[in-house]
């Protein structure tokens, strides 16, 4: 992807009224969405030798005393009253995968899966679920239903109670707070979001297994000072669940279940969490995987080699379709008896 289509990813959102940061998209020129070899450099001392490395915590805390470094300190020691490293809440659930932060009390990602036979199956329905808190995370973590109260902010799905229909069980695993962050609902949540969800589904048309990977981004933002700065809201009693910034999902599509061959179509996607007008192409929020890797903090797809990778917009049409249908009922009571008998004609006609 060239800079100026960078520059113009990050002009659109802007434009929707959020600013994609230049720490996401880098200014080096990116033609696919695969994935360099990371290296991580050894630091050196100011002499050229090799610095001392780190000892990893959950290994430091299981050494003997005497295999640590002779030192007149132990920094260590603290570690007998009780000092956790950050801890990634993994839920298994019939309808998704996820990973949950205790600090934001949103996902890190959620990550899912289906294909035309799931998605043709009509065995669950949304109003037979309700949202609930999740006990896998401890109380003190956990994001609670009254911290949406009056928020101002949907409950937004990370995975989408559509793609889940195949059972009841599948159905209400999507209705778990960790699968939900703060999202605007008119405009978004409502709207553009709930056409890119159907626009990922409709690519089973293409792809016989399709998987998503979801989740919330925190960006930052050009003051008038020139400098950049993270800022977003936070919601809830106490307030502790972050309302994100921004939203991106990796999309796989598989050209065969399961196959250790087949080759896999990739797309990365970053939408601002306000109101989109639907007039907006998606592909004006297609971004370099690495962007979304650099903003996460997470890396997708590093063990698919690269001769098995697509990319998925030269292959689909990445663009959202709007289905008007609401608004034209709500219109067609201010219709007169004659345009409403032209429009039934017209309604009639696309039948045939």
């Amino acid at each position: 992807m060239s800079k100026s289509t960078l520059a113009l990813i990050a002009a659109g959102s802007a434009a929707a009224g959020a600013s994609l940061t230049a720490l996401v998209y880098s200014s080096r020129s990116q033609k696919t969405t695969s994935v360099p070899p990371l290296t991580t450099p050894q630091p050196t001392s100011p002499l050229g030798a090799q610095a001392p490395q780190p000892i990893p915590v959950p290994v430091l805390a299981q050494l003997p005393t005497s295999s640590l470094p002779r030192t007149p300190v132990n920094p260590s020691g603290v570690l007998k009253y009780g000092l956790t490293p950050p801890i990634a809440d993994v839920n298994l659930t019939p309808s998704h995968t996820s990973s949950y932060n205790r600090q934001t009390r949103n996902p890190h990602w959620v990550a899912e899966h289906f294909n035309p036979q799931s998605l043709a199956q009509n065995n669950g329905s949304r109003r037979n679920s309700a949202f609930y808190e999740d006990a896998t995370v401890p109380p003190m973590f956990r994001a609670k239903l009254h911290d949406y109260f009056r928020s101002g902010y949907d409950r937004g799905h990370q995975v989408p109670a559509a793609d889940a229909k195949w059972s009841q069980d599948a159905m209400d695993s999507t209705f778990v707070l960790s699968n939900m962050c703060p999202q605007v609902g008119d405009g978004f949540n409502r709207d553009y979001w709930a056409h890119f969800e159907e626009f990922c589904r409709n690519l089973t048309k293409q792809y016989p297994s399709v998987r998503v990977v979801t989740g919330p981004l925190y960006l930052p933002k050009q003051y008038p000072d020139g400098k950049w700065r993270v800022s977003y809201e936070v919601i809830g009693n106490p307030p502790n669940i972050a309302v994100p910034t921004h939203f991106y999902k990796v999309i796989y599509g598989e050209e065969a279940f399961n196959s250790p061959t087949g080759r896999v179509a990739l797309a990365a996607f970053v939408l601002p969490n306000t109101e989109i007008p639907n007039s907006k192409s998606l592909k004006e929020f297609e971004v370099p995987l690495e962007a979304v890797e650099r903003a996460s903090g997470l890396t997708f797809a590093d063990k698919l080699p690269v001769e098995r990778r697509k990319r998925l917009c030269t292959e689909v049409n990445c663009e959202i379709l709007v289905r008007e249908f609401e608004k034209t009922r709500q219109q067609g009571g201010a219709l007169s008896t004659g345009q409403r008998n032209a429009v039934q004609v017209t309604q009639e006609s696309r039948r045939w």
